[in-house]
């Protein structure tokens, strides 16, 4: 069991890649406290977690807006009031949302960023306390799109780059004053609820995923939840030790050197 009673907080764990880091958490003997904003999904995460053999619960929900002045601290709070200590911090929840050079405005913008970037901010200032007590750590969950990102999803990408910088500067700072390792993850295109919503919805058939050209998907396919969550779960582990203040991206191609497409059917499904 590699988070064998460590205490873990997954910021917008009840869908997607945060409930394959809270599942795959609890599988490694953590106990998790589940976040989400729709109560039926954090409650049906809980219960898939379930008691331990001997029934004491192994997780809790919270529902809550994590830009409310008071969900940060109230997270940090639950944790260690159900479970006595903290020792990880997945900031996982992010406003994903659409916006380019003419449609982002001030408004826009300043909600990416408070959601994305600063948010994770203030819970890493609420658990710290707890974290430096365990000799924790944070994991900040990024995206590819950090590098450069996709013209429709500039302040999006604006936030994750913002992001970046965060856990490279606290990952630092903190690892040498308070013992605290702070890392990302960049995870590239992966097939969660939300994203195939997301494509359907901008018109593309509900097997679109099988259909991917393999520019995109060499290995015939996008990544799953579970496959990012096993990545997390090593960087929450001890055994990633003295590692701080790293960023991993983890898609299918490299970034730097690859050779660009000639051309892209306005069908082709994009990351």
């Amino acid at each position: 069991m590699r988070l064998a009673d460590k205490v873990v907080i997954v910021t917008g764990s009840a869908t997607g890649i945060g409930r394959g880091i809270a599942l795959g958490a609890a599988a490694e003997g953590a106990r998790v406290v589940v976040h989400g904003l729709e109560p039926d999904l954090v409650a049906e995460v809980v219960a898939e977690i379930g008691p331990s053999s001997g029934g004491t619960a192994r997780a809790v929900g919270h529902v809550g807006e994590l830009a409310a002045g008071d969900c940060p601290q109230a997270l940090v709070s639950l944790a260690v009031a159900r479970f006595g200590r903290l020792d990880c911090l997945v900031n996982n929840a992010a406003a994903v949302v659409t916006g380019d050079i003419h449609s982002t405005d001030a408004e826009l913008f300043e909600r990416v960023m408070r959601v994305n970037a600063l948010v994770p901010l203030l819970l890493i200032q609420a658990a710290l306390p707890h974290l430096r007590a365990t000799r924790g750590n944070v994991l900040n969950i990024g995206s590819v799109n950090a590098w450069c990102g996709e013209s429709n999803l500039l302040p999006y990408a604006m936030s994750k780059g913002a992001l970046m910088t965060l856990t490279r500067n606290l990952g630092d700072v903190l690892f040498r004053e308070e013992g605290v390792r702070v890392n990302q993850i960049n995870p590239g295109w992966v097939l969660t609820e939300n994203e195939s919503r997301r494509k359907q919805s901008q018109g593309f058939e509900t097997d679109w995923p099988a259909r991917l050209p393999r520019e995109f998907a060499p290995s015939g396919r996008l990544f799953t939840p579970a496959e990012i969550a096993a990545v997390a779960i090593t960087f929450l582990a001890d055994e990633s030790g003295p590692v701080s203040a790293q960023v991993c991206d983890l898609e299918q191609y490299p970034f730097i050197g690859r050779n660009p497409l000639k051309s892209i059917s306005p069908r082709t499904p994009t990351p």
